[in-house]
């Protein structure tokens, strides 16, 4: 067994201390989430605002009209309706994995905080654009939709996500 340890030793560590991070992520964020019932959470609407606010910024007319029934937006871009936003769309368990990661694979406590902020701040980013896009491409390419949702998009802000990490591993966790 302390062959085991001293051979595996940081492997389990990793492991155990991603589990015990991403749990504690987890269920800060379920019970967030708990308050606002069958509304949407106030993190998906900020999201839904930043991105209808890009979405204008491409030329379109925007309207973002919240569910009376369920926890999502509509997505209306000149008068057609093109998607919803749920809160799985505003990057928080993306953001909660990424940090997650970056601590489990130890560097520097400062790099830590800095990479892990800087990090959130890109995929934050990356996110509102790829919502953005996303609406405008369904709307001028709507035969593509499940293509550009269920492939494109989501290889967009998983890849970010990869390429963040590598960069971590590469440059400030310790060896």
């Amino acid at each position: 067994m302390k062959e085991l340890l001293q051979k595996y030793g940081s492997a389990i560590g990793f492991v155990l201390r991603f589990l015990i991070v991403y749990t504690v992520f987890t269920l800060v964020y379920h019970f967030y989430n708990l308050q606002f019932g069958n509304t949407p959470n106030s993190i998906t609407t900020m999201v839904t605002r930043q991105s209808a606010w890009l979405m204008e910024l491409f030329g379109f007319t925007v309207e973002m009209l919240k569910d009376v029934a369920e926890p999502f937006y509509k997505v209306i871009l000149n008068g057609k309706y093109v998607a919803r936003i749920i809160e799985g769309c505003n990057s928080v368990s993306v953001l909660m994995l990424f940090v997650t990661f970056i601590i489990a694979f130890k560097g520097k406590v400062r790099h830590t905080i800095v990479y892990g902020l800087m990090g959130v701040v890109i995929i934050y980013l990356v996110n509102l654009l790829r919502i953005a896009i996303l609406a405008i491409a369904v709307y001028r390419f709507p035969e593509y939709t499940d293509s550009l949702h269920n492939l494109v998009f989501p290889a967009i802000i998983y890849g970010t996500m990869f390429i963040l990490w590598i960069i971590w591993i590469r440059q400030f966790a310790s060896k």
